[in-house]
Formats: structure tokens, sequence, C-alpha cells
């Protein structure tokens, strides 16, 4: 008997809180909702090393930043540090499995694919809207059936664009969540959106001239949600169709989260906010994984390699930190994670250490928003994190420092590696660095066109 195939939905910048199996107000995710009634969800998965790039090489490698050395958008070099630590692509590979990988080219963290397809998911079309999910259909589906009829597994990885910015769901979806006047003169919450320098004029290469509601463009990344739940039910259909429902490993997830309007990183995803760091976990398996199970336990991004090799019943010789929630879905105790190390390499360089009740932030240079480099967050009573405690709780930021240079001391010994958030000081690719002040930082970061924000998403792997 062949192995499973697997199809990963690597989702790009799909925050959790705003899928409706996740209890979002509104219906954005209805085929979603109806896959995780017949899987398995986790209800607390986190994404700890932000952005893009970090965020797969710890989802497909298996481990955190020390493990694979990641934690720069714009990395340089090989991924994993040690040539010995396989991507799950290229560990299925050598167990026979044909493996092809959709809309994530060029990126080091997408090492080891067999086939590489791209459609587009940036430029608007002629109506200014881009269906992406549409796109991304029109080369996946033809993919999938073509990897069907072959008598090996498969492992299709599917990167969907749509909740990440530009969002641009083409109609009905820009205005299901949204019927107001976007652009009332009386309405002047996108002002600062447009006065923040380094990203006004990619913000304003694709939000629709005279917008003044920031609403309405945070109802644009909920229409995109719904849109891309929309074709993705058509990806559910053909694998129910080919026959291959029953022996198939299907997972949703995502690299990390988005900024909307919260904490002035508007409609991005900087800052180590937990809107940034929560993401879906949803894994489905028909007679193998029970259906509709919800975990409550904390999850993490570097978990889903190890669980699907053991799914799968293929060694994980990678030995990265991440666990095995194998277990957890059966119904048995895993040592839980109660505390984890946050890392971004972004637009600012930051790290910090997230507990169930606190969350420090600390920068290691000034960043372009003027923030303090201090941030502590009270999670039970502040979940939003509005609230700076740093000057007010110093007791308990000395006491997360303490416990996250311990960490980092402990995997700095374990893995042979420097702390790659102390050597990225080129997170920016301006040469040079770190900066200095905030001010240098604003007048110098500065993310321009679509074209030019969607060629830092590739480099040379």
């Amino acid at each position: 008997m062949n192995k499973p195939n697997v199809i990963i939905l690597g989702i790009d910048s799909l925050r959790r809180d705003y899928m409706s199996c996740y209890a979002h107000h509104h219906q954005t995710t209805p085929h979603i909702d109806k896959f995780a009634e017949e899987g398995v969800l986790f209800e607390h998965h986190f994404s700890p090393s932000i952005p893009t790039t970090p965020a797969y090489a710890n989802m497909l490698m298996g481990g955190d930043c020390f493990d694979t050395n990641v934690v720069g958008l714009r990395h340089q070099g090989p991924i994993g540090g040690d040539e010995d630590k396989k991507t799950l692509a290229e560990i299925l590979g050598n167990q026979g499995y044909q493996t092809t990988c959709v809309g994530f080219t060029n990126n080091p963290s997408s090492r080891g694919f067999q086939h590489y397809l791209d459609y587009e998911a940036w430029q608007p079309d002629e109506t200014g809207r881009c269906p992406k999910a549409e796109y991304l259909n029109e080369v996946a589906i033809p993919e999938l059936k073509r990897l069907e009829q072959d008598d090996d597994p498969f492992f299709l990885f599917l990167r969907h664009m749509d909740p990440h910015s530009p969002y641009l769901p083409p109609r009905p979806f820009e205005r299901m969540f949204y019927d107001r006047d976007e652009k009332d003169p009386s309405n002047t919450s996108m002002e600062p959106v447009y006065q923040f320098k380094p990203h006004a004029d990619f913000l304003a290469s694709w939000i629709p001239d005279g917008v003044t509601d920031e609403q309405y463009v945070s109802a644009q990344y909920e229409g995109a949600v719904a849109y891309m739940d929309a074709c993705i039910q058509n990806i559910f259909q053909t694998v129910k169709d080919l026959g291959i429902e029953e022996e198939t490993l299907v997972v949703v997830t995502s690299d990390h989260g988005e900024t909307l309007y919260e904490h002035e990183c508007y409609f991005d995803h900087h800052g180590t906010y937990d809107n940034c760091l929560m993401v879906p976990l949803i894994v489905k398996y028909p007679g193998v994984l029970p259906a509709g199970k919800r975990i409550t336990d904390v999850s993490l991004i570097e978990d889903l390699m190890p669980t699907i090799l053991d799914v799968l019943g293929i060694e994980d010789t990678n030995n990265g930190t991440g666990r095995n929630l194998a277990g957890l879905m059966e119904g048995k105790e895993v040592p839980a994670v109660s505390e984890f190390y946050i890392t971004e390499c972004t637009w600012m360089r930051k790290h910090g250490w997230r507990t169930q009740e606190w969350k420090l932030i600390q920068a290691l240079e000034p960043d372009f928003h003027f923030k303090p480099m201090t941030e502590l967050y009270n999670l039970v009573k502040d979940p939003g994190e509005n609230h700076n405690l740093a000057a007010e709780e110093p007791d308990i930021v000395q006491l997360l420092q303490e416990r996250m240079e311990a960490h980092i001391r402990r995997r700095e010994q374990e893995t042979g590696l420097v702390n790659p958030m102390y050597t990225n000081t080129n997170y920016h690719g301006l040469g040079g660095g770190p900066f200095t002040t905030s001010q240098e930082a604003y007048d110098n970061l500065y993310l321009g066109s679509i074209t030019n924000a969607r060629s830092l998403q590739a480099k040379d792997k």
C-alpha cells in the first residue's frame, strides 16, 4: 500500500482570529469551517519567528530559528546550518514522493521540491482587483490531477496569497463585509496610514483613491479571506472527485498573521504582537485522525513537520525542536509549551519572550515607528497588547529577560551557532547597520511599489 498523499495549504498572512472556525464574528471561512469539522483544529497555534522566510523555514524543517539559522525575510545563504538537515520536501522526495510547490519559488525556505509553479499574486487586473486564489487554482488543480495519475504518492504545497497585501478580492467579496461610504470626508482614520512615509507609496498604489475609512481596508482583508475560502473549496472538491480523500493528509495553516490597523503597523505583518503570531492549524486525514476534535494546548509552527512524518510513518532525522503532535490528536498527554522565544527581522529587529500571562518585546535597535526599546504586556488583562507596562513592572521585565537570555544561551550551546538575531544586522538589505536612532530607520526604510514588495519575497535558493 502506498503512503498517503500530503497537501499543505501554507497560506500567507492568515491570522486565525479572522476565520469563523476560530470564532470570528463574520463568516469568512465557511468551507474551511466544514473542513475543520472533519479534522483536528488547534486553537492556540503560533508562529514565533516572523516574517515569511523564517516562518516557512520553521514549518518545513521542524525546528526553531536556531535550528534553521533563519530570522530575516531577506535571508542570504542556505538554511539549516547543518548539511544533514533536510526540508520536508527533501525528506519526502527521498521516500519516493512526487513533490510540487505552487507560489513559493526562489525562496530559501522552499528548497527541495522537484517542481515549482507560479501564479499572479500581486498585480491587479483591468478591474483593479486580483483574483489570486483563482489564479492559483488554474495552476494547482491541473497539477493535482497530474500528480494523482502517478503510482507514487505526492506532496503538494500551496501558498495562497489572498490575505497578503495588497488585499484585492474581486466582486462581490470586496464589499461583502462593508457597505458604508469609504470616502467619507469626515472620517480621518486613514490619515496616519498615508502619512507613514516608509510604506505610504506602497499602500497608495493599491488602496483606491480617496479612501478615508480604515475599516474599508480591513474589510478588504476579510473579503480576501472569504474569497480564498470559496476557491479553496474547489481544491477540496477536486480531492474528493479524484477519489483520494481517504488517502490524503490535508493541512490548512499559515506562515504568520497580519496587522490591520493595530499598533500603527498598518496593513502589513511586522511587530511581534499576537495578531502577527497567531495562525491556524487544521489537519484532516479521514479514518486515521479524529474528526471534529479541537485541541486547546499551545502548538508551534515547527511542530508541523515532525507531526506529518509521524503520521506517514517516516523517521524525522532533523531532530529539531518541533514536537510530534500526533499524541495530542490521539488524546494522549504531550509535554506542554508554556513559554517560547519570539523574533522578527521584518522592518524591525526585535525579539522577546511570551508566556501564558506576559509578553516581553525587546528591540535590538531603534525601530521606524519610534516605539520604546522595551515593551511588556499582560496578555490576560490586555490581550490586544495596547498598554505597555515595562516602566510599571520592572521586576517582570527582568524576570522575562533572564528567561529569554537563558534560553538563548542554551540553544546557542546546543546548535553551536550564534543567535541569528544578533548577526542579522543587514536584515533590511541596505548594507551596514544597526540603526542608531528611530529617525534614521524612518528615513531609510522604504517599501515602494507592488513590484518591489514582490521582489523581497524571492531570492536565490
